[in-house]
């Protein structure tokens, strides 16, 4: 057996790669898991997006190695969106640079600019990826705490008073996954303040600013980011796309250049036909998103429920796509009282450990079900609840 290397052995599989395989296992012909965990978008995309797919994927033209820094319309389109959507130019030649997805840009950007020994502000609780990659590029995880007595914000005056010299980048997520938080211009303003003062790069991960959210901003709207900021934004979750791995990176064009020099010698450019879909995508108008947001609404409402028979509290004033919610304190271990659910209920719902240790007493639920889907869950918890009531009495 060859050994592994080094950076791979303090990262463990990613929680979800594990768990769901173990709830598929739950799976019966007559009774099926409800997974409420995972934030995997039910609906379709815009029709106009699958017509421009699938013309765009009968040319024969469209089936060969396409450029690493994407389609100039692709480049405009993101261009567009931002200006329309926060009020924020970025030049599409040299100012965007597009991505398989966020995620594979939180190792492309971590590769681009950390060398071992740097530190990397992650927040917790927060997106497990940011902590995973900066071990993998040997770069050296520091978690700063989100504060529940904030409302989940950041405390600024207490990582004020850190030592922040060795810091690199600075992972935000605003709307925060999974505390539902938004973050404020001035808020925002703040960090970048942080960054410009104390000489590192903050990256903002903003992939849900369209999801029940009237505001949505930019960090790169605030004044001084274009010295420090970047930010990633995909498809997946405003755009019902998650499968189709389509997202960028924008800020400052020697910063993009930084990050296509590992781009470049990491894959051979993005399909076109996506492409051509994302453009469509992209055009997508307020109309659109208003329906979207008003069924993610009543979703909301039968997940409150779910959550109300569990005797969990939570805030109402969450964006994005999840719910998060603070487990009874009778609960004496929420990973085994997770398990009881999934196998008393066949409902599964994510345990916030996964996200840090702030958030141990919490658990994260998902609009990504139907509503009927919803109301059976609440139906399946309530009648559990009623039948098992020794096992129940143990940890509530």
């Amino acid at each position: 057996m060859i050994e592994t290397a080094t950076r791979v052995q303090n990262i463990e599989e990613y929680y979800f790669s594990k768990k769901l395989a173990e709830v598929r296992s739950l799976d019966t012909p007559k009774l099926k898991v409800i997974n409420l965990g995972i934030g995997s978008p039910d609906l379709a995309p815009a029709k106009p997006v699958i017509d421009a797919l699938t013309a765009s994927a009968q040319r024969p033209t469209s089936h060969g190695y396409q450029s690493y820094k994407g389609v100039p319309e692709f480049r405009r389109s993101i261009s567009d969106f931002y200006n329309r959507t926060y009020d924020v130019i970025l030049d599409p030649e040299t100012m965007i640079l597009p991505l398989m997805g966020s995620k594979e840009g939180i190792l492309h950007i971590s590769m681009a600019f950390l060398n071992e020994e740097d530190e990397v502000l992650i927040p917790d609780p927060g997106y497990p990826t940011y902590a995973s990659v900066t071990k993998l590029v040997g770069a050296k995880p520091r978690t700063y705490t989100l504060n529940e007595n904030l409302n989940w914000g950041i405390d600024l005056e207490q990582l004020e008073q850190q030592d922040l010299s060795r810091v690199k980048i600075m992972w935000v997520n605003f709307p925060h996954m999974p505390t539902g938080r938004i973050a404020s211009r001035d808020e925002l303003q703040a960090l970048v303040n942080l960054a410009r003062k104390h000489n590192f790069l903050i990256i903002n991960d903003n992939p849900y600013s369209l999801i029940l959210n009237e505001q949505p901003i930019s960090i790169l709207s605030t004044e001084g980011a274009a010295e420090v900021a970047l930010e990633l934004n995909s498809l997946s979750k405003s755009h019902n796309m998650a499968g189709w791995r389509l997202g960028w990176v924008a800020g400052r064009k020697e910063y993009i250049d930084a990050i296509l020099r590992v781009r470049s010698n990491m894959d051979s450019g993005m399909f076109l036909s996506l492409q051509h879909a994302a453009v469509e995508a992209l055009k997508n108008d307020a109309s659109w998103f208003a329906e979207l947001n008003s069924i993610y609404a009543n979703r909301k409402m039968l997940a409150h429920q779910i959550l109300d028979a569990l005797a969990c509290t939570y805030s109402s004033n969450q964006s994005g796509l999840f719910v998060w919610a603070k487990v009874p304190d009778e609960i004496a271990d929420v990973e085994q009282w997770i398990d009881q659910i999934l196998y008393g209920a066949k409902v599964f719902i994510t345990p916030g450990f996964i996200f840090g240790q702030a958030g141990n007493r919490y658990i994260r639920l998902s609009l990504c079900s139907s509503e009927q889907q919803l109301k059976e869950a609440h139906q399946r918890i309530v009648n559990w609840r009623q039948a098992e009531p020794e096992s129940i009495k143990i940890n509530l």
